[in-house]
């Protein structure tokens, strides 16, 4: 792990937990100084960095933590589907709010700005030459994002597009990540519904660079209604 006065390669990951600080609309915790806790709760836990998105929230956590900082913005695509970093401005407020690694959504998909997400990297890395996380959903994304200039992929994204949303469900991705793995000897981050240590530890064995947690860790209204669902669908079934 390394100190937020340094720079961070893309080895101060490695074989580590990356600890996603995020809460959206109306969730208690969607305000800077609730998810600075978690990203101190996460460093004393021994987290090897931090995911945070928006400005306000990455330089409240950077001017609190330690740990190199994973930033990113959010927006939309037109179909309503996430759209992680969305333009260069996003990418600009990212870095002066003092994040070390640029999270960027590397898909397939054509940007509002009309680059698609290959481009988009590429062009990332060429302006700021910063340490770079493709978020993606398929294989042929992944190694089309690394082509592109990409230091790491993460398999953030599965699910949560068009074209994979038949795949999302209680497991993390672990076909993706096998195939990643398989297929390119660059850093692939798991991340999406690791719920369990031994999730944690499986990916890694599997091949994982890193390992990214959120709602397991960040998000209690997420768990507390996992665990009221499972209590009301026992007693439907009594």
């Amino acid at each position: 792990m390394v100190g937020k006065e340094q720079q961070c390669s893309i080895e101060c990951l490695r074989n580590g937990l990356i600890v996603s600080c995020q809460a959206e609309d109306d969730d208690p915790f969607n305000r800077p100084e609730s998810l600075v806790l978690f990203a101190r709760a996460a460093e004393m836990g021994g987290a090897f960095a931090i995911r945070a998105q928006g400005a306000d929230n990455i330089q409240a956590i950077c001017t609190t933590v330690s740990l190199p900082v994973m930033g990113l913005t959010k927006g939309k695509y037109s179909d309503g589907s996430v759209l992680i970093t969305e333009d260069f401005e996003d990418v600009e407020r990212i870095l002066r709010a003092g994040a070390q690694i640029i999270a960027v959504d590397a898909t397939a998909r054509r940007r509002p700005n009309g680059l698609t997400g290959p481009k988009f990297v590429s062009e990332v890395k060429r302006k700021w030459g910063r340490l770079l996380v493709a978020d993606i959903s398929t294989l042929e994304e992944g190694l089309a994002a690394l082509d592109a200039g990409a230091d790491a992929l993460a398999t953030t994204l599965s699910g949560y597009t068009p074209h994979t949303r038949k795949k999302i469900g209680a497991e993390p991705d672990w076909e993706l990540l096998m195939a990643l793995v398989s297929a390119t000897s660059g850093a692939v981050i798991m991340e999406g519904r690791i719920w369990t240590p031994a999730q944690a530890l499986r990916a890694i064995r599997l091949g994982a660079f890193a390992v990214v947690v959120g709602t397991a860790i960040t998000r209690p209204r997420v768990l507390t209604r996992a665990f009221v669902d499972a209590l009301a669908s026992q007693e439907g079934s009594a």
